[in-house]
């Protein structure tokens, strides 16, 4: 089973499929189709589906040119339909794995697997990259593939190995970054490890689908943790009059063991808020007891917008002001910069409750047009020497591509940056 397959990886004839062309599904299954294979990409929503048959780009991080060329080139299509995967000799699942009430919500792997075992080809090898908890390969994902009545190891191949997409980052494209694969069983992994050598640097085996699966949550519980703490340090060290940033940068001229983190009105996107719960929440099953170090920094980040608030009620009362009825401009509310993902965004959340309490927002994001805040909806202002000269705090949350940081800088009258955009220079400024 496994030897025709390598033979079809090898000589790019095996079909792929990848269910979910998102943010991490639309760049593999680009990386693939370039790399001389078939790709089918399968999504439920079909606007995705159409703009990729049109040769176009729903998504900033993979350049239209490049869908264009293997679309045109007969190499990737897309359907909102399973029926296609029934010829796919490898598929990889990368659908969203969200929290629903603070717990893991696989609906979308459990959706996708039952779809998947309808039209399964023996033979095939399935791979899910969606991030979760140690054991859902094979204590959720195996047992829906095999309802159809083949079995794992012996009719088909199964694996994991975590999505690395780091979207808004020009430096590191999927081909860029080194994979992680571990199967239920040795020809598996060999069968993972084979496809995905076609179209990245280097792939890195490991001994299960459990290691696989633990190795993505450690890499975001390693940067929650560690976002946390500078967090925490920077609440007190503004208490104690120092400049947390210098210290940092001070820091991180050493040139062993310290990685520079940085302070942030608090954490957002698909992985830091989420992964973590994922691993807590599996201890909390089987051991019956907390992962500390993880609910800690979950407490410390989940307290970084309020804090900002704190500040800038602070700032504004220092010039005679209110929260309430003051104009506040907030600049950045995606999650970070590079991207227009909104999930989880640390900005949104600062600026709905500004709202609330009775201020006048507005904010600007260029790659945000517009954006629900506070439950009003809202489109980004441009920055003109009016719009910023109205205002009686600018908020700077995210330093976001494209902004005017210098007409920022000469016609804000106060501003409060949380993300050091403007490092020591601009006139007014604050930092978090």
């Amino acid at each position: 089973m496994v030897d025709e397959l390598l033979n079809k990886i090898d000589d790019r004839s095996a079909r792929i499929g990848i269910v979910g062309i998102g943010y991490v599904g639309l760049p593999i299954a680009v990386a693939f189709a370039e790399a001389g294979f078939d790709v089918t990409g399968v999504d439920l929503r079909q606007e995705k589906v159409d703009t990729i048959n049109s040769g176009a780009s729903h998504l900033r991080d993979v350049d239209e040119s490049r869908i264009k060329a293997v679309v045109d080139a007969g190499k990737l299509t897309a359907s909102s339909d399973f029926e296609p995967l029934r010829e796919a000799d490898a598929v990889i699942i990368c659908v969203p794995t969200p929290l629903a009430g603070g717990q893991p919500d696989l609906s979308r792997v459990v959706f996708a697997g039952e779809a998947i075992a309808k039209v399964l080809k023996p033979g095939s090898l399935f791979i899910l990259e969606s991030t979760t908890y140690p054991g859902t390969t094979e204590e959720l994902l195996r047992p829906l593939l095999e309802a159809g009545g083949l079995s794992a190891g012996q009719d088909f191949l199964l694996a994991y190995s975590p999505e690395r997409i780091d979207p808004g980052n020009p430096q590191y494209d999927f081909e860029d970054i080194p994979k992680v694969v571990g199967g239920i069983d040795e020809a598996s992994t060999e069968a993972a490890r084979a496809l995905y050598q076609t179209v990245v640097p280097k792939v890195v085996v490991v001994s299960g689908t459990r290691e696989a699966e633990l190795a993505k949550l450690i890499e975001n519980t390693y940067r929650h943790v560690n976002i946390a703490l500078v967090n925490e340090l920077a609440i007190y060290s503004h208490e104690l009059g120092i400049d947390i940033w210098e210290a940092i940068e001070a820091a991180a001229t050493k040139p062993f063991g310290f990685q520079a983190f940085w302070p942030s009105p608090g954490w957002g996107g698909h992985c830091i808020p989420l992964d973590p719960s994922y691993l807590s929440w599996k201890v909390r099953q089987s051991r019956s007891h907390e992962v500390r170090f993880v609910e800690l920094a979950q407490s410390i980040n989940s307290e970084m917008p309020r804090h900002v608030i704190e500040r800038l009620s602070a700032l504004l009362n220092d010039a005679g002001k209110p929260i309430k009825a003051s104009k506040i401009l907030g600049i950045g509310v995606a999650y970070k910069g590079g991207t227009e993902d909104t999930r989880e965004s640390a900005g949104l959340k600062i600026l709905g409750e500004l709202w609330a309490r009775g201020a006048e927002v507005s904010y600007h994001d260029p790659l945000v047009p517009a954006a629900d805040i506070g439950g009003a909806q809202m489109t980004s202002i441009p920055l003109t020497r009016a719009s910023l000269s109205e205002q009686d705090l600018v908020l700077v949350l995210v330093p976001q591509q494209n902004v005017d940081w210098a007409e920022v800088s000469e016609h804000a009258g106060l501003i409060f940056d949380c993300c050091n955009a403007f490092g020591r220079t601009a006139p007014n400024l604050h930092r978090l």
